[in-house]
């Protein structure tokens, strides 16, 4: 069988502002159909990728009819040999050799990998940077999400803390995505907890690691990285500079890979986060079925955008992730 490639652009609810780059209205992502199975990748731009790129790797890829979960490894190792520098490209061919898989077998892919879906955390829900009157709009659309996620990283990162504490009590996470120098994030993690923050992720500029371990040393509060942690060979260099990682299956290449990762993980005494960029619910689905192994989880970015062609896991009234009951990935279109 052949692997089929498509470009589809979503839209966001609102626009979406982090420390760097412009305002996003709207974004790409490539859909991988095999068969009836389906997989995503969405290119992760500070890396280089394009979705044409993703998508022209992709197309036409001929995989064996007679794929199996012992044999699917063999078939991405293959793959990433050739485009080493397309990790979403290996999610998006990974989460569909898993769905195809799954389904053949009839059972989910967390019964697969022997996890139990009870145990999956909630999720927080982003909160991207805005100018006052639209962040009060979007603390009141997120009343029905457990945990905040806050992006921060400019000058007015005190005043967005305060006008969302003025308007809830629920559980704070902060993400500067490297927008704090180091003497920045020193002072910034120290009254953060005044605020009710529960962690910190990627304080500092990406390769500055010997900033981001004394912004660990002195933190109050755990420090994560993301931006520093893209795939594999990241971890060991971590170890002793952080409390625990972002691991998002984009970066790292799929369910495969961050599999390992989340093991080595433990290995190293790191906790783990599990994270995603604006996905539809192909990719959030993939990735929540890796949660029951995982600290905290990210995964909302089915849920920043307005015209979601999918549906999969869907949240509890706790917020807590709801693993699909159907085969595979589970994930069906939209009807």
């Amino acid at each position: 069988m052949r692997v089929r490639a498509e470009i589809i652009n979503v839209t966001l609810r609102h626009p979406f502002q982090l420390a760097r780059g412009p305002a996003d209205t709207t974004r790409e992502t490539v859909i991988v159909h095999l068969g009836d199975a389906l997989g995503e990748a969405t290119p992760i731009r500070y890396a280089g990728e394009t979705a044409a790129a993703v998508r022209d790797a992709l197309d036409g890829l001929k995989v064996a009819d007679d794929v199996t979960l012992d044999t699917l490894g063999d078939v991405l190792d293959a793959f990433a040999a050739q485009h080493p520098q397309l990790r979403s490209a290996w999610a998006g061919l990974d989460f569909a050799l898993h769905d195809l898989v799954g389904r053949r077998m009839g059972r989910p892919i967390y019964q697969m990998l022997d996890l139990d879906p009870v145990l999956a955390p909630a999720t927080s829900f982003t909160l991207a940077m805005a100018a006052p009157d639209l962040l009060r709009r979007k603390v009141e659309e997120a009343a029905p999400y457990a945990i905040f996620k806050v992006k921060l990283g400019s000058p007015a990162d005190w005043d967005t803390l305060a006008l969302i504490r003025s308007r809830t009590d629920k559980p704070i996470r902060v993400d500067a995505n490297e927008g704090w120098t180091v003497e920045q994030a020193l002072a910034m993690t120290q009254r953060l907890p005044e605020f009710g923050v529960e962690l910190v992720e990627q304080p500092v500029q990406r390769d500055d690691l010997d900033g981001l371990a004394a912004v660990t040393a002195a933190s109050p509060l755990p420090v994560i990285a993301d931006e520093s942690c893209q795939h594999y060979a990241d971890l060991d260099q971590l170890a002793g500079r952080v409390h625990g990682i972002n691991i998002k299956l984009m970066k790292c290449g799929g369910l495969r890979q961050g599999l390992r990762m989340v093991r080595r993980a433990s290995e190293l005494g790191l906790r783990v986060m599990l994270g995603c960029m604006i996905e539809t619910s192909i990719g959030i689905t993939a990735a929540a079925h890796l949660s029951p192994l995982v600290d905290w989880a990210d995964l909302d970015g089915h849920l920043l955008i307005s015209d979601d062609p999918f549906v999969g896991v869907t949240l509890d009234p706790t917020g807590r992730l709801v693993l699909p009951a159907e085969a595979g990935l589970g994930v069906k279109v939209r009807a």
